[in-house]
């Protein structure tokens, strides 16, 4: 065992003391002055205070060795006043040689502090925030040494963990003082699946507390970290490397984990704390409070962001040092997940009978994490701006996603509310399954078949529920996203085989693997882009690959085996695109002839209708195509050049406008005019209000989330058809942005359950 240093044995002496003081019995202010001044002499210092932050966000001089003891309990300060409140706002050291000349210093006459100059203040942090400030003091003008400012810090972390564990202070106290955020908060973000949600939070990534603070061999634990810090870097490198992984992460996200992986400050920081006598898991610990204080407060959006990347480093690291790669974890009955992001994969770690609700500090709507809790019918809320340093685990949450809130520990009549509201969707659900096998017919006679998307295996035990009358869309790239290597030919045939025979007769639309973009995988070798959106992705990524797309199609015709089957391209931007996919195609069917293996007994070839150019070649398009289906998602963002996963701009564009709607007729004419069937299977189609001006357009249909169904069909029956129509043409003309409140007021005044 590695002998410890001079500074260590006296840190390891001074805490010894610490905690005999504590273990001695009797009244609860004599025990915590008798650690400042136990402090005090350690630090060879005049003066040593322990100041608390209240509920009110006051700071209440609690111990002091040095100042008035009648001071004590006396003495409170406005958040932000002297420089004790100056040292919570900056949440770090803050060591002066001549305080009283410092523009924050406030005087309070009744500690006695006049003749004090030399001042070091170093917070009390815990999970990133402030909740505390402890204080040395000398008559004699000098700065403090980083030595000296080390050992106050180690000091300040071991003590606020004694506050948490309630050692230093008596529970009456501890009432309060605010270790955690405890009052009601309602937090305004953006809805990304419907529905609403009471329960508990449960935080992604749970803080894994420390279990032992100080170490008691410093070069083992140096070794320790070396390890951990060692395997997480080849970790990371190996996900972009396409070795290994997860598969939740993109690209940008892990060559940014690299990047700091890597970064000698990053790593150098957590060397010397452990260097100075703590563990591997508290020296993670008080960097990543470090980094949560001073970063935490930045207004600047790409400091916020940087943040998050060293937040998720630090959790994984300590997995690393506990020996746990995983993430999942057992949840209580009324979980809701609390995290910065998720990917798709993420939320299918968990259970899913016990997940409620999810909150997000970031993401969009059309992210896949939240088509995916979409399709599993887990109400979301996103871009929840500092969520998780303003939420503990265990604290009763509500997610609202019909209003895009969240409300952390709410009153009880906000509660009272809640459920109410949870009882009357739980009526309307009842009323949609009550109509799950009426044929959804509009009042003037219109057929409008109601589709569903799905992409996930539990979506097929969804589609009878829904009285869906088959797959719109089957998004075949999630099996790859949540799988950890590309998924062999006997793999997805399996797959295509399960969601056939789910189907039982009725149309499935399979589209081919829409990859690139936001969705990487870390098994397949692709270049960093600028702009992904607009990059190598989806046919174009197929066509240049094309062993990975004649896989793909082998193995939905192997998956027929005699029974109709439905082949749709995504992203298609040229005719010269469609017919190179079709001419794949056809190369596969006749392979799986020339073998003898059955063919389909019908095979359509489609495109999906996404980049603005083919909108005005569809005349060229048409004719090739056996179906045609509008993705309203990318077209949308292609057509107003707003990125879907920007949060600046996703919702700054109303597809209700005049430019959107006009676009989607045109497409619906020129389908018409050929007879091309033609279907819209993006977001649009599953929101009632949307639903409506597409069938007012004369779209007869719509591929949604499974969800949306029952209120869409509730529209589609109570829709006089050729009156919406009349009333939506008149709003083509319109010379302002949205119409949205205009299509609604008809929609309203038609009697339409929107």
């Amino acid at each position: 065992m590695a002998t410890p240093s001079i500074a260590i044995r006296g840190q390891r002496s001074l805490l010894r003391q610490i905690r005999e003081a504590l273990a001695g019995g009797g009244p609860a202010q004599t025990r915590l002055d008798m650690v400042v001044r136990i402090i005090a002499r350690s630090m060879v210092a005049e003066v040593c205070s322990l100041y608390m932050r209240r509920a009110a966000g006051e700071m209440e001089l609690f111990a002091t060795e040095g100042l008035d003891p009648s001071a004590v309990h006396v003495t409170r300060m406005q958040p932000g006043e002297g420089l004790v409140g100056e040292t919570m706002r900056i949440a770090r050291p803050l060591n002066l040689a001549d305080a009283p000349n410092h523009p924050a210093f406030s005087y309070r006459p009744e500690t006695g502090e006049d003749p004090y100059h030399a001042f070091l203040a170093v917070p009390l942090l815990r999970g990133g925030r402030a909740i505390g400030v402890l204080v040395v003091q000398n008559r004699t003008e000098r700065v403090y040494t980083d030595d000296e400012v080390e050992d106050l810090q180690i000091i300040a972390m071991v003590l606020a963990e004694m506050v948490a564990g309630g050692e230093l202070i008596t529970e009456a106290e501890m009432k309060g003082v605010e270790l955690a955020p405890h009052k009601p908060e309602r937090l305004k973000g953006a809805k990304f699946a419907d529905g609403i949600a009471f329960g508990v939070a449960i935080l992604h990534e749970r803080p894994m507390a420390p279990s032992q603070l100080l170490a008691d061999d410093v070069a083992a634990e140096e070794e320790r970290l070396k390890t951990a810090v060692s395997a997480l870097q080849a970790q990371i490198d190996g996900l972009l490397e396409g070795q290994t992984g997860l598969v939740e992460a993109s690209y940008e996200v892990l060559d940014t984990y690299r990047m700091f992986a890597h970064d000698r400050g990053w790593n150098r920081s957590l060397e010397d704390a452990v260097r100075n006598g703590l563990t591997a898991e508290a020296a993670v610990e008080r960097v990543r409070s470090e980094h949560r204080a001073r970063l935490g407060a930045a207004r600047d959006p790409y400091l916020r962001e940087r943040l998050h990347d060293l937040e998720d480093l630090n959790d994984r690291l300590l997995r690393h040092l506990a020996g746990d790669g995983h993430v999942a974890r057992d949840l209580p009955d009324d979980a809701i997940l609390i995290a910065r992001n998720l990917g798709p994969a993420d939320i299918l770690e968990y259970d899913r009978t016990r997940l409620k609700g999810l909150l997000l500090e970031e993401g969009s709507a059309a992210s896949h994490a939240a088509i995916v809790a979409r399709a599993l019918d887990i109400p979301c809320v996103g871009r929840l701006m500092g969520l998780r340093d303003r939420v503990s685990e265990g604290d009763p949450v509500i997610v609202d996603a019909e209003s895009g809130e969240a409300y952390l520990r709410p009153r009880p009549d906000v509660v009272n509310s809640i459920q109410a509201r949870i009882e009357v969707r739980a009526q309307r659900r009842a009323e949609f399954a009550r109509l799950r096998d009426t044929p959804a017919f509009t009042r003037d006679g219109a057929k409008i078949t109601l589709l569903m998307n799905a992409g996930l295996d539990v979506d097929l035990d969804t589609l009878r529920e829904t009285g869906a009358e088959g797959i719109g869309l089957f998004r075949t790239e999630f099996q790859f996203m949540v799988a950890e290597e590309l998924p062999r030919f006997n793999a997805q045939t399996a797959l295509y085989s399960r969601v056939l025979d789910a189907a039982d007769g009725m149309p499935v639309t399979f589209r081919t693997l829409d990859l690139g973009g936001d969705k990487v995988l870390p098994y397949l070798e692709a270049e960093r882009e600028d702009n992904p959106a607009l990059g190598w992705r989806a046919i174009r990524m197929g066509l240049d690959r094309p062993a990975l797309l004649r896989l793909q199609l082998r193995a939905l015709i192997a998956a027929a085996r005699g029974r109709p089957l439905r082949i749709m391209f995504p992203l298609v931007a040229t005719v010269d695109e469609f017919r190179a996919g079709r001419a794949l195609v056809d190369t596969e069917l006749a392979w799986a002839e020339r073998r003898g293996r059955p063919a389909p007994s019908r095979l359509d070839v489609g495109a999906m209708i996404e980049a603005p150019s083919v909108v005005w070649h569809l005349d060229a398009l048409l004719p090739m195509t056996d179906f045609v289906s509008v993705g309203t998602n990318d077209l949308m963002q292609y057509l107003f050049a707003a990125d879907r996963g920007n949060a600046r701009v996703a919702d700054r564009y109303d597809p209700l406008s005049p430019p959107a709607l006009r676009a989607l007729a045109a497409i619906q004419e020129a389908c018409a005019e050929t007879g091309t069937p033609v279907s819209v299977c993006g977001e649009m189609a599953g929101r009632p209000l949307e639903a409506f001006a597409l069938v007012a357009l004369g779209f007869d249909r719509l591929s949604m989330p499974p969800t949306g169904v029952g209120a869409v069909k509730q529209m589609v029956l109570s829709c006089d058809r050729e009156a919406a129509r009349r009333g939506v043409s008149s709003l083509l003309k319109a010379t302002g942005g949205s119409v949205r409140n205009e299509i609604e007021t008809l929609a309203r005044k038609l009697y339409l359950s929107i």
